[in-house]
């Protein structure tokens, strides 16, 4: 089979689609969450998600249904939980993100673990989940990461203004009658959603990555949050279907070779920004 052929079989295209959705998606929520401080958001919730797909496993060995087909919702469910919990923890038990990610974070990787096992499945189960599959995404996976690319693209680049003004500073946001409250969730939901698209091919444990390493790669480039998050995302989309398109030649996980295509970009741009001064401010 010719490349042509190969990258316009379904089997290869779709997860090409994801790939592009989640190299859109993922920096966008990537600058709020770096903005905030928050970059090991992606990371509690990814593994939060892995108790949603262990979810959706335990309730497929109850019915009938093929497991990879309630993995997804599952994971989503459990991820925007997660997300909405973590600010409720740290707003109504008084404690700090750091805290409460932590919580997430073991909780939600222990949560897993145990369901898959109840489920009947075994740690191994998880894998492609962990770390990107090109070989377990289905014509459904494709249609739920469309959407949530959709919601989260409308969220994150049309309320940009009042996201950056909270973001940028939450006291001067708080004073001025901005909604604090209702935006940190949304931020946080907005990452939920973006680890659920990505968990099909970057992996859960990866996803938190490609959302921080090309805004980090772009703030080495250029100045001014509207610059860095178009520089963030055309960084995320390069190394996203690049890294899947070197997967789909050589067997490697996508999700890392994509991640490390974003960290070798970083180094470049660290390396570039001491020779070639930043654009300025915009």
């Amino acid at each position: 089979m010719s490349p042509f052929e190969l990258l316009s079989s379904p089997i290869i295209r779709d997860p090409l689609i994801i790939a592009l959705l989640v190299g859109l998606t993922a920096p966008v929520v990537g600058t709020y969450l770096v903005q905030k401080r928050l970059s090991l958001l992606g990371d509690g919730l990814g593994h939060v998600a892995l108790t949603g797909v262990a979810v959706g496993w335990l309730v497929a060995s109850l019915t009938a249904l093929s497991p990879d087909v309630l993995a997804v919702p599952g994971a989503l469910v459990a991820a925007v939980a997660g997300a909405v919990m973590i600010e409720w923890v740290r707003i109504a038990g008084h404690t700090s993100r750091d805290t409460a990610l932590a919580i997430l974070f073991y909780g939600g990787i222990a949560g897993g673990v145990v369901l898959i096992q109840l489920a009947g499945g075994t740690s191994q189960s998880l894998m492609a989940y962990l770390f990107g599959s090109l070989s377990t995404v289905t014509r459904s996976d494709l249609l739920i990461a469309a959407v949530l690319a959709v919601v989260v693209l409308l969220i994150g680049v049309g309320l940009r203004p009042l996201l950056f003004a909270v973001t940028s500073d939450e006291e001067h946001a708080q004073a001025i009658g901005l909604p604090v409250r209702m935006v940190n969730i949304l931020i946080a939901v907005m990452a939920a959603l973006t680890v659920t698209l990505a968990m099909r091919i970057v992996g859960a444990l990866m996803v938190s990555a490609l959302m921080i390493v090309p805004v980090a790669a772009a703030q080495s480039m250029v100045r001014g949050f509207s610059r860095t998050m178009n520089v963030a995302i055309v960084i995320g989309v390069l190394c996203s279907v690049a890294g899947l398109l070197i997967t789909v030649f050589v067997d490697l996980p996508p999700g890392g070779v994509i991640v490390l295509l974003s960290i070798a970009v970083y180094i470049v741009g660290l390396l570039a920004s001491a020779l070639i001064p930043r654009r300025g401010v915009g």
